[in-house]
């Protein structure tokens, strides 16, 4: 039988994200994508119900970013080989100070509406510095733009309750990283060149590496 892999794309992002990347042909790879997330859901609840579109036993479970905190809350319920995070936070207490201080003054809420639908602001928002002088990636990476789902994942993000990290999660980081600064990040982690978006600008690094990592 072939093993299962299940992608996950960042907040905002659908499963091109993944498209750079080559996976063993040993695998049976399945790209998740964002459902609207129903009235003031829970990052718990809302993991359940994505659980129901995983189809296989023991599947390795991939996420970028929001992604990645979604596919360990999806661990919870799942008998799950491996989890392998990208760019992303394995516990609140990697989130940088501003976010942690949003926890506290719900200051994230205030937030108008209208950076939303400026493609620049929310590309720099989820992606990073590291991809702003190609815009022509943004539309084609960064389609789920509803209003409502971009505010609710900012607010799961922002007051994830997580304290303590899943055991044997495998977390890949960019050192320069402007969403999630690497000095925030606690070990163990593996550290390679590049900004929030490295599943797109070190996708050869991932073409090496991940296919050791997920055997």
């Amino acid at each position: 039988m072939l093993k299962s892999i299940y992608l996950m794309p960042g907040m905002a992002a659908n499963p091109r994200i993944f498209e750079l990347i080559n996976f063993p042909k040993n695998f049976q790879v399945i790209s998740l994508s964002w459902v609207p997330p129903k009235k003031e859901e829970s990052i718990q609840n809302y993991a359940k119900r994505m659980c129901e579109r995983v189809k296989h036993p023991k599947p390795i479970l991939i996420g970028v970013s929001m992604g990645g905190i979604l596919v360990q809350e999806m661990a919870g319920f799942l008998d799950c080989e491996k989890v392998i995070i990208v760019s992303s936070v394995k516990s609140n207490k990697e989130l940088p100070v501003h976010m942690k201080l949003a926890q506290i003054t719900n200051a994230h809420k205030l937030l108008p509406t209208q950076w939303i639908n400026n493609i620049e602001t929310l590309a720099i928002f989820v992606l990073g510095n590291g991809l702003k002088k190609r815009f022509e990636l943004y539309d084609r990476y960064l389609s789920e733009r509803d209003p409502y789902y971009l505010k609710w994942s900012i607010d799961v993000i922002v007051k994830w309750k997580r304290i303590e990290p899943k055991k044997n999660v495998i977390h890949i980081h960019g050192k320069s990283d402007t969403v999630f600064p690497i000095k925030n990040i606690i070990s163990p982690y593996i550290e390679i060149p590049g900004d929030h978006a490295i599943i797109l600008t070190q996708y050869k690094w991932f073409n090496k590496n991940l296919p050791g990592i997920i055997q």
